[in-house]
């Protein structure tokens, strides 16, 4: 045996990946995951070579400045007709060894709650039907929230259940880098929280939830779930201004100057009464800060944290979404519970909700139990 052969056997195979994407254009969703699965990215500000490889792809759309076509070509994976051709290779079974899918991004429709219509659903509905059909199921992740629909989302939540595949979903924002590197302790005994985002309240809203969460879920007795929301916007937000919101706001780098209540012209506020008593204030404010920051009281004490900085390479919480995202296809396991983001998508949903009939909504569906990971995974640098 030639001594490049040997070595080459002797290396570790790839587990295998079928991209199911929206759109892939630059610096979509597709871009900044795909791509860096497929070219290697930073995480911790190192550099790491893909540890999975992309086989397949299916694109739902296909933008005029699309990079998928280009990249199939380059690094030799095949652009599939359907879902399910993508998924088994043209087989007709199941031949990949995890599914990597990516709904965001796209020419879809709004709907008049200010929902985004991603079809998340529809084409997880079409990967399920591969996995049922072949008899197995693989690792799955799925990015940013479960779907725009509470209902929908509890049914793919049920149905990785029921199929028994690690299922992995969520924001990149809680894997990027943390100033200062607040992971608060498992079973701490905090009583409320404010976090503050900024931008589209359905997009980013569910960034700045995903934040929230992956802090809370570390109170004492594990999550419980939420009991009612309430999306309120206009000057009745400034009546939950607080001590934790003026710390939240003090981590940010790109505060513009002066008051929030004279820069953010459309405040909004999104308020959740979780069942255990504890309370969250989620105040997304466009036009005052252009960050992810959170507070809230520990042992007496406030604090805080803010979550990425302008001095940091580009977009390096994709760098950490990606490496939660490969630990899962390369270990079978899961970084963190799936059920953050099924509580985060649900919360949403509700919110909008709320919006639609200007008032609190009662949230007996989100009774959604779990406990937090012994540590968070997240980005030091």
């Amino acid at each position: 045996m030639r001594r490049r052969t040997f070595l080459a056997a002797a290396l570790p195979r790839k587990k295998t990946v079928a991209a199911i994407v929206t759109e892939y254009r630059y610096y979509s969703h597709a871009d900044v995951i795909c791509s860096r699965m497929l070219e290697g990215y930073m995480p911790n500000n190192t550099r790491q070579e893909p540890r999975t490889r992309i086989v397949s792809m299916y694109t739902d759309q296909v933008p005029e400045k699309d990079l998928s076509r280009g990249m199939a070509a380059k690094h030799g994976f095949q652009i599939y007709p359907s879902i399910a051709e993508a998924l088994t290779l043209g087989t007709g079974k199941l031949a990949v060894d995890a599914v990597l899918l990516i709904g965001e991004h796209g020419n879809y429709p709004t709907n008049d709650r200010g929902q985004k219509l991603y079809p998340r659903f529809d084409l997880y509905e079409r990967i399920i039907d591969v996995f049922k059909e072949s008899g197995r199921a693989v690792p799955l992740f799925s990015d940013k929230h479960l779907s725009w629909s509470w209902d929908r989302a509890h049914l793919m939540y049920a149905q990785s259940k029921q199929l028994g595949f690690p299922f992995m979903a969520g924001s990149s924002i809680p894997d990027t880098v943390r100033f200062p590197a607040l992971e608060l302790p498992l079973g701490c005994g905090i009583r409320e929280a404010v976090a503050v985002g900024y931008a589209d309240l359905d997009a980013y809203g569910f960034h700045t939830l995903e934040a929230l969460q992956c802090m809370v879920e570390r109170r004492s007795g594990g999550e419980s779930g939420i009991r009612a929301v309430e999306m309120i916007e206009g000057a009745r937000v400034w009546e939950y201004k607080s001590e934790l919101l003026d710390a939240a706001l003090a981590r940010a780098f790109k505060n513009k100057p002066g008051r929030p209540e004279d820069n953010a012209k459309k405040p909004a506020l999104f308020r959740l009464e979780y069942n255990d008593g504890f309370v969250a204030n989620v105040f997304m404010l466009t036009g005052h800060t252009e960050e992810w920051t959170f507070a809230t009281r520990l042992g007496g004490k406030v604090v805080s944290t803010v979550f990425g900085s302008p001095d940091l390479r580009p977009l390096p919480h994709f760098d950490g979404l990606v490496h939660c995202i490969e630990e899962l296809f390369v270990s079978g396991r899961a970084v963190y519970p799936v059920e953050r983001t099924l509580l985060t998508t649900g919360a949403l949903a509700f919110l909008f909700e709320s919006r639609a009939v200007g008032k609190r909504v009662l949230t007996p569906q989100l009774n959604v139990s779990y406990r937090a990971p012994q540590h968070c995974y997240f980005q030091t640098k």
